[in-house]
């Protein structure tokens, strides 16, 4: 691959032409021999285990599944005495609601989090997505991990998808899995120390350099997903701005996840705690729609469905199945032969 800082011409130029003159008249730049246009297209649709995406028709709600004793939103389901069976009752009821995929993390990632082993992860996630996929067959399953081990054991046990919380580092072990395997993967930006010198310009080109480590890893482009990392390795107005510039994030030519549901900068900017901030995820929501987001990963699946899909309605054509657009009552069917035949 030639260099950015490489002068040299090796080759892809068309020579001038004065003898033609007009637009001939200079010369320009070609492709190179096997080089690609380099301006991506719209998103081709995504196949997630059972299910057919189609970018851009409507906005994919994926819900919520912490098999955690310390979520920061005090959902962890190994509170329950059963955790198995709490989230097979959780991921029927968000399958209900309209959830379209549904995120199991065994191993929190909010601040000041308590790290637990492999083998302990492992123990959580793996019983919970079988248990799932046995209970929920149509619905696409995420595992959300930092592990190569346990998106493996993950993917065997029914997953889909393969959600890393720290997509933007070298380490190639994870993707590797998520190629092997031929599932989509969730690259999300995420940073030790929240050290900017420009925030949403930095957060585009760490993501752009972790997709070409994803390709270089074997992972197919039209199974990358993008996230901005809402909530990692930002301060409170560093969310608020990414929020406000998320639309930059489109030029990556990526499907984008948004997961800001019931966030610390929502209960900060409101001094709510994290059961009362529906309404905040749902106003994130609606904005990240309109930023041009495709993935809203939230804890509360009703309302946040029930707000992408006016979102969706306003900004991408979506439509309910058997629309009646004037109004008006649908006409009867036609008599049947048998009514006809009647006396």
């Amino acid at each position: 691959m030639t260099r950015a800082d490489d002068r040299s011409t090796p080759g892809g130029v068309v020579p001038a032409r004065p003898d033609v003159g007009g637009g001939a008249a200079t010369p320009s730049f070609a492709l190179p021999r096997g080089a690609g246009a380099g301006l991506p297209t719209a998103p081709r649709p995504m196949r997630i285990g059972p299910a057919d995406w189609a970018w851009g028709a409507r906005t994919y709600v994926m819900g919520i599944l912490n098999v955690t004793a310390d979520s920061f939103s005090g959902d962890g389901l190994l509170a329950s005495r059963d955790p198995v069976r709490a989230a097979v009752n959780r991921a029927t009821t968000m399958a209900a609601e309209g959830a379209d995929i549904l995120d199991v993390g065994g191993a929190s990632s909010r601040p000041g989090h308590d790290e637990i082993s492999e083998a302990d992860e492992l123990s959580r996630v793996v019983p919970v997505i079988e248990a799932i996929a046995a209970a929920c067959p149509e619905l696409p399953i995420s595992i959300d991990t930092t592990s190569a081990a346990v998106a493996r054991a993950a993917i065997e046990a029914g997953a889909h998808l393969v959600n890393d919380v720290w997509g933007v580092t070298p380490a190639p072990d994870l993707l590797r899995v998520a190629a092997s395997q031929q599932v989509p993967v969730v690259l999300m930006h995420n940073r030790a120390e929240a050290r900017y010198r420009n925030l949403v310009p930095e957060v585009v080109a760490d993501l752009q350099r972790a997709i070409e480590l994803a390709l270089d890893a074997g992972v197919d482009w039209d199974q990358i997903v993008v996230d901005p990392g809402f909530g990692f390795g930002k301060t409170p107005d560093q969310n608020v701005a990414l929020l406000a510039g998320l639309r930059a994030l489109r030029i990556l030519g990526r499907p984008m996840l948004l997961g800001a549901s019931r966030k610390s900068t929502l209960g900060r900017l409101l001094d709510l705690p994290p059961e009362e901030r529906v309404e905040a995820t749902i106003a994130t929501t609606v904005l990240g729609i309109t930023a041009g987001a495709d993935i809203v990963r939230v804890h509360d699946v009703a309302a946040n469905v029930r707000a992408a899909r006016i979102a969706d309605a306003t900004l991408r054509g979506w439509r309910p199945d058997g629309w009646n657009a004037d109004g008006r009552p649908a006409p009867p069917p036609p008599p049947s032969e048998a009514a006809e035949d009647r006396p």
